[in-house]
């Protein structure tokens, strides 16, 4: 799930790498998402290699195709990007092989190996990290629970003007074809017609749309009692201090992000970076990247549970997982021409 910075946790950069820094002794630069910023994920492994690692933080996988257009080669070594987009990398040449043999797939969920986007020709390229859900985040205290389970009630006249929106057409225009009994992998241009009225009833019900941190924030204070399009991620942070702020799959289903880490093929630090993917991806890493300050998720990896306390994996419903992955489906992922169309669709929603 792209866009997932959380403000309201206070998450900042521990560096921003600056070009020329890739070739630098004891030093290794990342591409990341918010939630490889934290101090307590990140310095366990400088301590471990005696190394300073560099992290710009981005949103949106165009942003870090941006960055690395416009950087020099071998200014960056890891790259985390959506799952989805993983293909997309390979194909420009971005990513390097990874040695599979070095790596825990074994260990991970089967559900989120995802091998059709990690990996092409039998060649390894990036691994699953975390993962979680694009659904429905509610106040417990503030709407009927039972509401929740039936996506068409969920953004109904019932909750007109109580309803926020994520703002990320991928996942909620996934949402929007799972309640029109579409599933997001076989989403074509002709179904656009069909989940066309979906989105303009959501958004003529909706008080507002906006990216994590409004949407949070409206949640949070008030301003809704409902964000379309959250999730765990969204309101995990908060279980502690607000638990009437929760989450669920509705009965129709939902849809799932993941996340990949790679190491970059211009690296001139191909040994440490793949260290990196392998700390990330290892059980320890896993439970400190599952429950980082900006952003709670699944770890992709089944052993991190052995690394989380009871609490920490209640709030992550560990033991629900099953059913969860069986109800979900992936963001859908349009060739060039479907996603330009569907943008255009999702700005004319966004604009009635």
């Amino acid at each position: 799930m792209s866009n997932r910075r959380l403000a309201l946790l206070g998450t900042t950069l521990l560096a921003t790498a600056l070009p020329g820094l890739a070739a630098a002794e004891g030093t290794l630069n990342a591409l990341v998402w918010c939630d490889h910023t934290d101090p307590a994920l990140i310095e366990p492994f400088e301590a471990a290699h005696g190394v300073k690692v560099n992290l710009r933080e981005y949103e949106g996988t165009g942003a870090a195709l941006a960055i690395l257009e416009q950087s020099r080669p071998g200014d960056w070594d890891v790259l985390v990007i959506d799952g989805i987009d993983v293909f997309r990398a390979v194909e420009a040449g971005l990513l390097a092989p990874l040695p599979a043999d070095q790596l825990a797939l074994g260990d991970q969920f089967p559900e989120v190996v995802m091998a059709a986007n990690n990996q092409q020709g039998g060649v390894t390229y990036a691994v699953t990290e975390k993962f979680g859900y694009n659904t429905i985040s509610f106040n417990a205290a503030k709407v009927d629970p039972a509401d929740m389970q039936d996506l068409n009630t969920v953004w109904s006249e019932k909750y007109k003007g109580r309803i926020a929106i994520y703002d990320y057409y991928l996942p909620v225009m996934g949402l929007a074809a799972i309640a029109s009994g579409i599933r997001t992998e076989t989403l074509g241009e002709a179904d656009l017609a069909a989940i066309a009225p979906t989105l303009a009833l959501m958004r003529a019900n909706a008080a507002t749309v906006g990216e994590v941190v409004s949407s949070q924030t409206a949640l949070a204070t008030g301003e809704v009692d409902i964000v379309v399009g959250g999730g765990e991620w969204l309101t995990a942070v908060l279980a502690g201090e607000q638990p009437e702020l929760t989450w669920t799959i509705p009965d129709q289903g939902a849809v799932r992000w993941a996340q990949s880490i790679g190491v970059l093929e211009a690296s001139e630090n191909k040994d440490l970076a793949v260290e990196f993917v392998k700390y990330i991806t290892g059980p320890e890493g896993q439970a400190r990247l599952a429950t980082s300050s900006c952003f709670w998720g699944m770890p992709a990896n089944a052993r991190a549970g052995d690394h989380l306390s009871a609490e920490q994996k209640t709030i992550l419903r560990w033991d629900e997982q099953a059913g969860y992955l069986a109800r979900t489906e992936l963001y859908p992922a349009p060739d060039a021409d479907l996603d330009a169309r569907m943008q255009d669709l999702w700005l004319e929603t966004l604009q009635q």
